[in-house]
């Protein structure tokens, strides 16, 4: 294997298609984003118990997480680019049962709709990412996923300002968001399918790496490294999501519309540190970042449960920061220990995120039952330490790549 320049071996970025992607993954996470800001109300209105709200996160998240390395898979073999429209008229068919679902069960089923679109969505709009981005892998794959972070963290603003006053059915003001994201998706999906054909008539397959050559023994102990990581991270980034606004209200008693507004806080300086991370990672090093995201936010997490009032602000927006940076990086890195499995990396990654995201709710519901908000809170902080594990995963050569 030779090092070679990436502007040598890569084209130039197409930026349209960047950020068209980047606005569909706003459109369909703020579509999964409803469903977390629905739970103050489904514990107010319904009588939802804590285990329960964990259920609902637990069957959306298990079948994204599930069913995304799988359509990875299938589409490194045969990709499928109107797969992206199609996966984004399921989340529709599930907002709109999400909307007017009138039982438990029922909105369980409509969670699994929109749990399906979003496993399409995901490794399909990685790969249209991964397509246009030329030598800026960082930057695409960061404004790619900023996208989706800024999809998430509008659930505490869907929560105050729309299903607080609306109740469950505000949640159908997000079938436009839907309609809009099934037209933007028709058009990318054409461009997909030009890139593919033209792929082919050059008979052009481009491979490349920043990472030196390692054996599979390395790949595959790296690769579990990466796991751990993702799991510290979505296990965290869920509990600070779905429950943390309890512990706000009960411990310094907010009102659900002050409590989203401080997870807003955390969810927007997390979209902030995604789109930064990126760019850090293509100067700095892919590894460098992640062992920045995951070292910074461990002290001030350890901290957080016992602060007064004025300081939460000041530590949600350090830790919401740096404990997103490396959320890119870790697709683009997987990417690049398999850079011939490009859909299943970022399936696998992506979707072991939500998996681990939907275990992460229902053990924190559970917790939050028999253990009570403030103990859970207690546990919950010291799961970041964990994420040390990344001093040892294999240094990357930044500026170059392997081919």
């Amino acid at each position: 294997m030779s090092t070679v320049n990436t502007s040598h071996k890569l084209g130039n970025p197409i930026y349209p298609i960047m950020f068209a992607i980047g606005i569909c993954h706003l459109f369909n996470d703020s579509l999964q984003a409803v469903i977390p800001a629905m739970f103050p109300i489904l514990a107010d209105e319904i009588g939802l118990n804590f285990t329960q709200l964990g259920l609902i996160s637990f069957t959306l998240n298990m079948v994204a997480s599930l069913l995304q390395p799988v359509i990875g898979f299938i589409s490194d073999k045969k990709p499928m680019p109107y797969a992206l429209p199609l996966g984004m008229s399921s989340s529709f068919i599930g907002m709109a049962g999400l909307a007017f679902a009138p039982e438990y069960w029922m909105i369980l089923v409509s969670v699994i709709f929109l749990g399906l679109g979003s496993a399409v969505f995901h490794p399909e709009g990685s790969r249209v990412s991964f397509m246009a981005a030329g030598s800026k892998r960082g930057l695409s794959q960061s404004i790619y996923q900023v996208g989706g972070n800024t999809g998430q963290a509008l659930a505490p603003l869907i929560g105050a300002f729309i299903l607080a006053p609306l109740g469950q059915k505000g949640a159908a003001l997000f079938l436009l968001v839907a309609a809009v994201g099934i037209f933007m998706l028709s058009k990318i999906s054409a461009w997909y399918k030009k890139q593919l054909e033209e792929s082919v008539s050059k008979k052009k397959k481009t491979l490349l790496s920043s990472l030196p050559s390692l054996s599979k023994k390395q790949i595959g102990f790296a690769l579990i490294l990466l796991m751990i990581i993702i799991f510290v991270r979505s296990f965290y980034v869920t509990n600070m999501t779905n429950f943390y606004v309890f512990h706000l209200i009960e411990n310094y008693d907010f009102t659900i519309r002050k409590g989203q507004l401080f997870i807003f806080i955390f969810l927007a300086l997390g979209a902030v540190g995604t789109l930064f991370g990126g760019p850090m990672a293509d100067r700095l090093g892919r590894r460098n970042v992640i062992l920045l995201s995951t070292a910074v936010p461990i002290p001030l997490c350890l901290v957080l449960p016992y602060v007064p009032v004025w300081a939460v602000i000041l530590l949600l927006i350090f830790i919401g920061f740096f404990i997103m940076l490396s959320f890119s990086v870790t697709v683009v890195y997987a990417q690049e220990l398999v850079p011939s499995k490009i859909g299943t990396m970022a399936g696998l990654t992506v979707g072991l995120a939500f998996g681990m995201g939907a275990i992460g709710a229902v053990l924190i519901g559970i917790f939050m039952d028999h253990l009570g908000v403030y103990t859970t809170m207690i546990i919950v902080s010291t799961l970041p330490i964990l994420g040390l594990v990344a001093i040892a995963l294999p240094k990357d050569r930044r500026g170059t790549v392997q081919s």
